[in-house]
């Protein structure tokens, strides 16, 4: 996932009924750092943002999201697999990310249940 050592990680939608324990712990150690809950107003290299598709808006929520961000951080969405509850579709997940000032980057299986969508800051132009 690109995490390195001595970032500071924001964790948004952490939910201990499904969220990967493995994968947080694995994102922990290598930035060496516990991720910080979204009460923290720390600004951070990563957020790493839990989304199910009935967790409420999610433009809203990245954008919400950016707010922490450094300028060179990025957005790991975190979205349940096909077939799962909660999972959002990625036309979804396509339509809004754009709309929040958003470029994806790269998706992948990150568990055996979740999916990780990898977002950056659109570039302004000059």
């Amino acid at each position: 996932m690109g995490i390195k050592h001595g970032e500071l990680i924001l964790e948004v939608g952490f939910d201990s009924t499904d969220c990967d324990a493995e994968l947080r712990e694995a994102i922990a150690d290598k930035s060496g750092n516990a991720l910080l809950d979204d009460d923290s107003q720390e600004v951070v290299d990563g957020v790493l943002l839990w989304w199910r598709e009935d967790d409420g808006d999610l433009v809203d929520e990245l954008v919400d999201a950016l707010t922490f961000l450094t300028e060179a951080g990025h957005i790991w969405l975190m979205n349940p697999k096909v077939g799962l509850p909660g999972h959002t579709t990625p036309s979804e997940i396509q339509d809004a990310v754009p709309t929040a000032g958003l470029t994806q980057t790269t998706s992948f299986v990150a568990t055996p249940q979740w999916t990780a969508t990898r977002l950056v800051p659109r570039k302004s132009r000059k």
